[in-house]
């Protein structure tokens, strides 16, 4: 038995790094799961995950994108279960630095996509008996970080959306955490200067850069029904920066 039997997801940013890592592990433990991504690898990713998993491209910052994934999960798969707000772009800026253009875009994709999820994925959990909600939010949801405002800013923001959509939805037994991941190896990290990666690594607590699979499978706790329990909750998942 899976940790996941019978449930479905939806995985956003599922093309590579956390959101592929996350769709495997998903399917492993029994879900059937739909990822989602501008980036058409994500279609690779499903194929070899065999009938259990299916892709379609989405814009998460476009509403109608939204309607369009939950009428087509649902279609395929019959419920909806699981929403993974994944999908983020990050861009490494001073707030004298930051344009406009790129704070626009962040937002699109880090906060308006999140929130767009959400609203949209409701009324099918609703309809299903609950679901679980899981925003990917950052360490930089948590404290401040220089020379990345607009990221920040808009983790910041799924931190505390998280908070006000457990509240609205716990009547419909769906369920809204949010995870903070620190340095992870995932494709992300190319923004940055290696000597600033390093450096996140040497001041890890663990000593160590962290894998995907180690925010998958907190995911996949919360994600599952023993978290039956959790919600509005935030989870860092960082090797001991936030101690």
């Amino acid at each position: 038995m899976g940790t996941l039997d019978g449930k479905v997801a939806i995985i956003t940013g599922a093309a590579r790094g956390q959101g592929a890592t996350e769709a495997r592990l998903f399917v492993a433990e029994g879900a059937r799961v739909m990822l989602t991504d501008v980036l058409p690898q994500g279609d690779a990713v499903a194929k070899a995950l065999g009938d259990l998993a299916a892709f379609a491209k989405q814009d998460v910052g476009s509403a109608a994108d939204w309607e369009r994934i939950v009428k087509s999960t649902t279609q395929r798969f019959g419920r909806l279960d699981i929403l993974v707000n994944n999908a983020a772009i990050y861009r490494m800026r001073s707030l004298l630095d930051t344009t406009d253009e790129e704070l626009d875009e962040i937002t699109r994709v880090n906060q308006r996509g999140p929130l767009l999820g959400m609203r949209t994925v409701a009324p099918a959990m609703r309809a299903g008996g609950g679901g679980s909600i899981i925003n990917i939010s950052s360490g930089a949801g948590l404290r401040g970080v220089r020379n990345m405002i607009a990221y920040s800013t808009t983790k910041w923001a799924v931190r505390g959306m998280t908070k006000c959509a457990a509240l609205e939805l716990a009547p419909y037994r769906i369920r809204v955490n949010s995870v903070h991941p620190g340095i992870i190896e995932t494709p992300m990290l190319e923004e940055n200067p290696a000597a600033l990666n390093q450096a996140m690594v040497r001041a890890t607590p663990i000593g160590r850069i962290g894998q995907p699979e180690d925010i998958a499978r907190m995911v996949l706790y919360l994600a599952s029904d023993a978290a039956g329990f959790i919600t509005g909750a935030e989870f860092s998942v960082d090797g001991g920066g936030a101690v």
